[in-house]
């Protein structure tokens, strides 16, 4: 389904002539195809699910963000925009992004159906995140949020 959503909107950018949005698009279906090619086996010639195109894009917002903070650095104000276009386009195609409260509210929930008492627990905890939140929540942020939790 997401895959169609982007084929949809690269032929709509390409309508409107919307060059910025059109070259992420492609950027964006590229990187799915790579993604796609390195997933396949002899048994499953098919894509990845939407899951996982919703992690990639995640990464994808995740290195354009690094890019920005080395582009700040580096006083290149130019180029630094251009990635906050591209993450711009990017986001269009993720779900609402949960706020800081809902976080911690889904952390809450994933350590008590995990039973995770200690730090040692927080891959299972965090697992179980990933499968149930990909692209709603910054794992990194997540990450933090559990250990707070595990912690104490």
């Amino acid at each position: 389904m997401l895959r169609d959503k982007l084929n949809n909107a690269m032929k709509e950018a390409m309508r409107a002539r919307e060059q910025a949005a059109l070259g992420t698009i492609r950027l964006i279906l590229a990187k799915l195809k790579d993604v796609d090619i390195a997933a396949r086996t002899e048994a499953s010639r098919e894509g990845v699910a939407d899951d996982k195109i919703l992690s990639m894009m995640q990464g994808m917002i995740k290195q354009r963000n690094e890019s920005i903070a080395l582009y700040e650095k580096g006083n290149r104000a130019d180029l630094a925009d251009k990635e906050k276009a591209e993450i711009t386009v990017i986001e269009r195609f993720l779900p609402q992004q949960m706020d800081e409260a809902e976080v911690e509210a889904a952390v809450r929930e994933a350590v008590a159906v995990a039973g995770a008492t200690t730090v040692k627990d927080m891959g299972g905890v965090m697992a179980a995140l990933k499968a149930k939140y990909a692209g709603q929540m910054d794992f990194a942020k997540a990450s933090a949020a559990v250990k707070k939790a595990l912690t104490g």
